[in-house]
């Protein structure tokens, strides 16, 4: 394939991505005046992100399967399609009611947006370009948490929170009909029965673990635990777990093949998705740990959220960068090092937080560090360690463990700023960091065994693609 229809179709995962990722960053200023058009209390609106969380999940490992099965052009469009009808229902609501369904149909095409363009990505590039494409797709996220904000704010000055979703239907509209020009489409030349048994097992077990998970009272950390609106779920999502293996080890096209979790390489790659995740979803608590520390400096919570900013910008420029080093360092030494600034940062900003500087340079040390673990590196470890036939569903797995690291973490980091609370706020979230510092030690030692290099690119090199047939 020619580099300019290489480049082509970059700028189209590029911007179907990009479409994704500024939803979740751009909500935000509009749920007051969604919340006011409905009268509905905070914890109900809590929902239009749990909900989106939710059905993002189930999706993931079926989008991922589906592209592996039928072709990668007709499931993103399909998924950029489900994004846009989301998109429509949202802003066409006349009930909270039907703006939660809206949701639901934004998140369920959502996942499979990222994971089957990653996948395509290993399709459409050569390996020495692969790790710069996937740096690209991984500063989309940088950039919308970084211009989101903004967009929405200026957006509710001109006209109601409606418009933040009809300007999805225009952007769908030009990705589809490119899509259909530009992207290639492979399938298997045999077609096998589709694993309805598994997608069912997993879908239930990935709706069981995200709702026990969003019901945790932080407050009460231990307590909620055994609570009928947590402990059941979590019960029934590690039984879930049991029957899953059984049941993907005795079918012949299984939703998640067995051979994705039986090398150490590919685990590894899952134990840093999740601590990604997991300190990713620290960042929630950067603009209330602001107000504590530093109230002295003049900040509140109408102007906390700007110290987010160097960390997004930290990660809008890192994940480019990361990218380029990829090709030439190879994942170990990136993750490697990435995990090491990562983990310098948290424990600044819970030593540090009380001062200026040094909560700035935390942000930017942490937000550097995530570069090298929430976009191209670990992606970039599934294309090299997966078959051309489970490109898309490696990728999918990995945001799965990612999201469930994110979930995980949104509950352990709240439970531990609120063990401390009782000697000061400050005391709570500093304890909260350390926890998440301490986590990054263990990621750490986790990339110490990693493949070197010179092994990564033997592997790499010998990687062959499976029969194909285009349509």
């Amino acid at each position: 394939m020619e580099a300019k229809t290489r480049n082509r179709i970059l700028t189209l995962l590029f911007f179907g991505v990009l479409m994704g990722a500024l939803d979740i960053a751009i909500i935000g200023p509009a749920l007051p005046a969604i919340r006011a058009d409905f009268q509905v209390s905070d914890r109900s609106l809590s929902w239009m992100f749990s909900i989106y969380v939710l059905f993002q999940l189930v999706s993931t490992p079926l989008m991922a399967k589906l592209s592996d099965q039928f072709g990668r052009r007709w499931i993103y469009i399909l998924d950029i399609t489900l994004f846009g009808l989301g998109s429509l229902v949202v802003a066409l609501s006349g009930s909270f009611t039907w703006v939660l369904v809206g949701r639901a149909i934004q998140g369920f095409g959502a996942g499979g947006i990222f994971p089957v363009a990653s996948a395509v990505i290993g399709d459409t590039f050569p390996p020495e370009k692969r790790g710069s494409a996937l740096g690209l797709i991984g500063a989309v996220f940088g950039l919308a948490f970084l211009i989101g904000p903004l967009l929405g704010a200026l957006m509710l000055n001109l006209a109601t929170w409606h418009w933040l979703f009809l300007l999805n239907l225009p952007f769908a509209l030009v990705i589809i009909l490119a899509g259909m020009r530009l992207l290639p489409s492979t399938r298997p030349e045999k077609s096998v029965k589709f694993d309805w048994a598994g997608m069912g097992i997993l879908g239930i077990l990935l709706a069981s673990l995200a709702y026990g998970l969003n019901q945790i009272d932080t407050k009460n950390f231990l307590p909620s635990l055994v609570s009928i609106q947590v402990g059941p779920f979590l019960l029934l999502a590690l039984l879930l777990c049991l029957a899953l293996y059984v049941v993907e080890k005795r079918v012949d096209n299984p939703i998640l093949p067995v051979g994705l979790f039986n090398r150490r390489q590919l685990g590894l790659a899952y134990a840093l998705s999740a601590g990604a995740g997991f300190s990713e979803a620290s960042l929630v608590f950067l603009p209330l740990l602001a107000v504590v520390a530093l109230a002295g400096a003049g900040v509140t919570e109408k102007n906390a959220s700007w110290l987010l900013m160097p960390v997004v910008l930290a990660m809008a420029v890192g994940s480019p960068m990361v990218g380029r080093l990829l090709d030439r360092l190879g994942s170990k030494i990136v993750i490697l090092t990435g995990t090491v600034v990562m983990t310098a940062g948290m424990f600044l900003i819970s030593q540090a937080a009380d001062t200026l500087p040094g909560f700035i340079i935390a942000g930017l040390l942490i937000g550097l560090g995530l570069s090298a673990l929430l976009g191209a590196p670990v992606r970039y470890i599934m294309l090299v360690e997966a078959k051309s036939d489970e490109r898309s569903v490696a990728q999918g797995v990995i945001a799965l463990f990612s999201s469930i690291g994110q979930l995980t973490g949104s509950a352990l980091v709240g439970a531990a700023a609120a063990s401390r609370a009782g000697l000061s706020e400050l005391a709570g979230y500093s304890t909260a960091f350390l926890v998440v510092a301490i986590s990054g030690v263990a990621l750490i030692i986790l990339s110490i065994f990693l493949k070197s290099r010179a092994v990564e690119q033997q592997a790499l090199q010998s990687s062959s693609a499976s029969p194909t047939q285009a349509d």
